[in-house]
């Protein structure tokens, strides 16, 4: 087990900073963490004495930032204020206690420099501007990080999720590429009874179109017993239901969830970081301290953080829309606390823009201001998407306004229509391709928007949703997909308790993963269904190298080849294992047929043809 290094720098001197202020010229810092590449050190520092309802507003009035660099490297990283540095457990609300994380992306020495300054909302002052320097402004110092820990869990061992400018995210550490299968729903995860100051502030009107409104917060109580000894929990024993969820959607082989962080106004109505519904500009500092448990633990897991901002209903909720304090400051809070994780997405908001069902939304220019001030304040650079309405024209209307704009780097696709997944994942790949600018395509939604992902109780089979949504996305080249459960069925968007109600549906999943991984060089394959003669099959290639052809009803279908042999075999995506010769195993160039699977039953097979030794 890894205990965390805890190190005391004491008796560090600063002087010239602190006009105006009494008792400030021994200061303290404290690092903890393992010091380690890809694992998060903890700065924190002592500073002023506030609380989050001070009459001095610690989050706008103040502003912490730590330089660290190492040679020619450097990141920004803002800080937060801390309440008493544990109030995850003690619930407080004032202290002395401000926070930086940082994540380090490789070993050696790195040196480090404290900005903490105070004026009028200088939390989101431009960078230079005004501000007067004060308590813990100016310390510096150096430590020392060692080289990765290739046996550590999670994403520690290959490093952060990044976009390099191709259409799949790929691990820092490793250079492997990264395909998603996880849980869109509930989109309300956070709204759980054992957060602080987490309730239900909405209405019990049912509106149409819309999910049933919440009768009471997620306890997660299936997954109770999903939690183990030596997990985390907060405030003796709360927390077990979130952190056991988590546990089963790993152990099931899934790799990201969706959340939103802001649905005040929206259909869950339980998820805000404020320290009240109506407030904007102060924050819950122990209901965020508990999130970043939950946050951590995924990290531990190997699950990617998708944070959802906004809904389509409250897109105007700060500001009017506008990038201006409010807005700034959620942004803000957010990256300083969660921004260090090594696997997250910024989603800028769930079926973003106005439609007529949702007429006040952000205009194009504001989202992308929005995408800028994340991209300038997110030191780590994190993976930016936009989440589209279900409808394909109104998609292709809005998302084509982000083409070439290098702040958004995908689409995080809702299709009402699954026949639509396929060609609209193609579609993105390639227009955003012709922009000069990839986009990382995933499927986050589908309809129709009461249906979604049936229950294994309702559709146990799951074949219509795993051909046309699961295989559709990736055989197009995407990126992967995340299950939405619809409104009508238990467990659903709003109301799901228990992921096993979807245990077959992930055990697809995984296996389409672990296929792509084990059996493919899918990032550097393309679409190309135009080389088989089948008008409903889906064909990904490596031309001259590699094919893989999915056929929904595992008829034979001819392809072009070049000249030269080739091996042919199959693979089951209903059961998974090993690949399988069916009734062709070798051939040659030119216009030839798959054959048929090791078993004509009508059903989805895969077939796989690779030159010789490949």
């Amino acid at each position: 087990m890894n205990i965390p290094v805890v190190l005391h720098f004491l008796l560090l001197w600063v002087t010239g900073f602190f006009t105006g202020y009494s008792g400030q010229g021994v200061e303290k810092v404290e690092i903890s963490g393992e010091m380690k590449t890809w694992h998060t050190v903890t700065f924190t520092f002592s500073g002023p004495e506030t609380s989050e309802y001070d009459t001095i507003n610690p989050f706008t009035d103040y502003r912490l930032d730590v330089e660290f660099t190492h040679g020619d490297t450097r990141y920004l990283v803002p800080g937060y204020f801390a309440a008493d540095g544990q109030a995850a457990e003690t619930s407080a609300r004032e202290g002395d206690k401000w926070r930086v994380h940082f994540c380090p992306p490789f070993a050696g020495a790195w040196d480090y420099k404290v900005t903490f300054l105070s004026g009028k909302n200088i939390a989101v002052a431009d960078q230079g501007g005004y501000g007067e320097k004060c308590f813990m402004d100016g310390f510096s110092g150096t430590f020392k990080v060692g080289e990765p820990d290739g046996a550590a869990p999670g994403f520690r061992a290959k490093g952060r999720l990044v976009y390099d400018g191709t259409h799949f995210l790929k691990y820092a550490g490793t250079g492997e590429v990264f395909l998603k299968g996880g849980a869109d729903s509930p989109e309300n995860l956070l709204g759980y009874k054992d957060f602080d100051g987490t309730w239900y502030g909405g209405n019990n009107t049912i509106r149409s179109g819309e999910a049933v409104p919440n009768s009471g917060l997620h306890a997660y109580e299936p997954h109770i017993g999903d939690w183990k000894a030596g997990d985390p929990q907060w405030k003796n024993g709360k927390g077990k239901g979130i952190i056991g969820a988590l546990n089963y959607l790993s152990s099931k082989g899934m790799n990201s969830i969706y959340f939103l962080t802001l649905n005040i106004l929206g259909d869950g109505e339980d998820v805000w970081p404020y320290t009240d519904r109506n407030e904007r500009t102060r924050f819950d500092c122990s209901k965020l301290d508990q999130w970043e448990i939950v946050f951590a633990h995924a990290d531990q897991l190997g699950i990617m953080k998708h944070v959802v901002l906004q809904e389509t209903e409250n897109e105007c909720l700060l500001d009017a829309g506008y990038l201006d304090v409010q807005r700034k400051l959620y942004l803000r809070e957010l990256i300083a606390r969660f921004s260090h994780h090594l696997a997250l997405t910024w989603n800028l908001g769930e079926e973003h823009h106005a439609v007529d069902w949702s007429p006040y939304g952000q205009t194009y220019a504001d989202t992308k201001k929005m995408a800028d001030y994340i991209r300038e304040t997110d030191p780590y650079k994190n993976f930016i998407v936009v989440h589209t309405h279900s409808g394909r024209d109104q998609q292709i209307r809005d998302m084509t306004q982000y083409l070439g704009f290098k702040n958004v780097e995908g689409p995080s696709i809702q299709c009402g229509s699954i026949g639509d997944v396929h060609r609209m994942t193609r579609y993105w790949l390639e227009e955003s391709a012709k922009s000069n600018h990839h986009w990382v395509v995933c499927t986050d939604e589908i309809g129709p928007h009461w249906q979604g992902a049936l229950p294994d109780a309702v559709d146990p089979a799951h074949d219509t949703i795993r051909h046309q949504v699961l295989w559709g996305n990736l055989m197009a080249g995407g990126a992967g997909v995340e299950w939405y459960f619809g409104y009508q069925y238990p467990h659903s968007d709003l109301s799901c308790e228990d992921w096993r109600s979807r245990d077959k549906l992930w055990d697809q999943t995984r296996i389409a993963l672990e296929f792509f991984h084990t059996h493919l060089p899918f990032g550097s394959m393309k679409c190309s269904d135009e080389l088989t003669e089948a008008d409903h099959d889906y064909c990904l290639a490596k031309e001259g190298e590699v094919y893989a052809i999915y056929l929904p009803d595992g008829q034979p279908t001819l392809i072009r080849l070049p000249q030269g042999e080739f091996n042919i075999r199959w693979f089951n995506p209903r059961t998974g294992g090993a690949l399988a010769e069916g009734s062709v195993v070798n051939t040659f160039g030119g216009s030839v047929t798959t054959g048929r699977p090791p078993l004509s039953d009508g059903k989805d097979w895969v077939c796989i043809i690779k030159r010789p030794g490949l």
